[in-house]
C-alpha cells in the first residue's frame, strides 16, 4: 500500500463529497431519523460504490498513458467547473415524525444504504476515484483512501453537517473544492504536456 497515494485520494475525495448532494442527503436523512443508523447505511454504501470506482478505474489503466493523462485532466476541470459554476439543489420535505423515528435501525440503514448507493452512482467522487486508480496505478491505496473519505464526509454529514452549513455556506465549500479540482486539472494538463 502506498501511503502517499492514499492521502492524496483521502484529501481530493474528502474535499470533492464535502459539497455534494450525497452528503446534503445524509444531513437530511440524519435530520429525520436516527444518526447511527443513517451512518451506517450511508458508510457501508460509499464502501460499495468506492469499490465499483476502483474496478472502473482498472479499466481505464489499459489505455496508453497519455491518453489517461488527459481523461484525468479533463474530468478534473470539469468536475472543477460543475463545482464553480452548478447549483445545488436540495429539497428537504418534513413527514409525519411520529411514524419515521418509529422506524427500526436496520429499515433506517438499508434506507440510507439505498438512497446514497443511488445517488452516488456516476458521481464526481466516483468518477475522480477511478482518474486516480488509473494514474498511480495503485488500485488498494485509492480505495482505502477514497472509502475512508467518503465514510468520514458522511460522518460529518450526519453530526456536524447541519452545524457546519450554519457556519459556512454550502456556495463556499463547493468553491474552495472547485478551485482545488482546478489546481489537479492544471497539474494534469501539466504532466499530460511533459509527458
Amino acid at each position: 500500500m502506498n501511503l502517499s497515494v492514499l492521502l492524496i485520494t483521502f484529501g481530493v475525495i474528502f474535499v470533492a463529497e464535502l459539497p455534494d448532494k450525497t452528503m446534503i442527503a445524509t444531513i437530511v436523512l440524519s435530520s429525520r431519523y436516527r444518526p447511527l443508523p443513517v451512518w451506517i447505511g450511508a458508510a457501508l454504501a460509499m464502501v460499495v460504490n468506492s469499490a465499483v470506482a476502483v474496478l472502473a478505474g482498472r479499466l481505464l489503466e489499459l489505455l496508453p498513458h497519455r491518453w489517461v493523462e488527459a481523461v484525468v485532466a479533463a474530468l478534473f476541470a470539469g468536475g472543477s467547473l460543475y463545482l464553480l459554476l452548478v447549483r445545488e439543489e436540495v429539497e428537504t420535505r418534513v413527514g409525519e415524525k411520529e411514524a419515521e423515528k418509529a422506524r427500526a435501525g436496520h429499515r433506517i440503514a438499508l434506507g440510507a444504504f439505498v438512497v446514497i448507493v443511488l445517488a452516488e452512482l456516476g458521481d464526481l467522487t466516483q468518477i475522480l476515484t477511478a482518474n486516480l486508480v488509473a494514474r498511480y496505478h495503485s488500485p488498494l491505496s485509492v480505495f482505502v483512501g477514497s472509502a475512508a473519505a467518503l465514510v468520514t464526509v458522511m460522518g460529518v454529514g450526519v453530526i456536524g453537517g447541519r452545524a457546519l452549513l450554519r457556519v459556512l455556506p454550502l456556495a463556499t465549500i463547493r468553491r474552495v473544492a472547485g478551485v482545488v479540482l482546478a489546481g489537479f486539472a492544471i497539474f494534469s494538463i501539466v504532466q499530460v504536456a511533459t509527458s
